[in-house]
């Protein structure tokens, strides 16, 4: 992972995570943040996305890069990266269960199954092409963005449980429009950071 500056490494996990986040900015990973979620099993998932992004990021890119760009096969990018991160999510549920036994890893294996944003990002990341520390730096950025939106959709949650809400409004609707509004507040990390 040796060629980029540190200060690119963070840049781009910070990047990912804030600023081009792929729940909010492109819609990738929503179905996962819309399905209800415990506090534990908000980290849960959290923790499990955020690996499942990065070994999967990092194993795509090599495999791109030493048999699918040699051989001429890159049009088959798709049809060789889903496999991929879905023969992945077992061993990393089991990883992560071997290493922190109090997680709530049982039930994740359809979420992870059908997160969008893992396949969008190893995809995202080899277009890209910028070697192999920014594809590990993208997915691992992006995997702490997902669930950063996974906890703020978590609180937002228990925050409007209690309230009084329109019966129009109830449940989805709000969870979409709440949605938006943290796009639109996302964006305001765009100012932060000028070329």
């Amino acid at each position: 992972l040796t060629g980029m500056p540190m200060t690119d490494m963070l840049f781009t996990v910070l990047s990912a995570a804030l600023i081009n986040n792929l729940v909010l900015q492109m819609p990738l990973a929503v179905d996962p943040i819309l399905a209800a979620h415990s506090r534990s099993r908000v980290n849960a998932m959290g923790i499990a996305t955020t690996v499942l992004m990065a070994v999967s990021g990092v194993l795509a890119y090599l495999l791109d890069h030493y048999a699918l760009q040699p051989l001429g096969l890159t049009a088959l990018r798709l049809w060789v990266f889903l496999p991929l991160t879905a023969l992945l999510i077992r061993p990393v549920l089991g990883a992560l269960t071997r290493l922190r036994p109090t997680l709530p890893t049982e039930g994740l294996w359809p979420l992870l199954l059908g997160n969008a944003g893992v396949l969008g990002v190893v995809l995202l990341g080899i277009e890209d092409d910028e070697g192999l520390a920014h594809m590990a730096a993208l997915s691992v950025g992006a995997g702490l963005g997902f669930w950063l939106v996974l906890s703020l959709f978590s609180d937002l949650r228990q925050r409007i449980a209690d309230n009084d809400i329109p019966l129009p409004f109830r449940g989805l609707p709000v969870e979409l429009i709440s949605a938006g509004l943290m796009a639109v507040a996302f964006l305001g990390f765009n100012a932060m950071i000028k070329a």
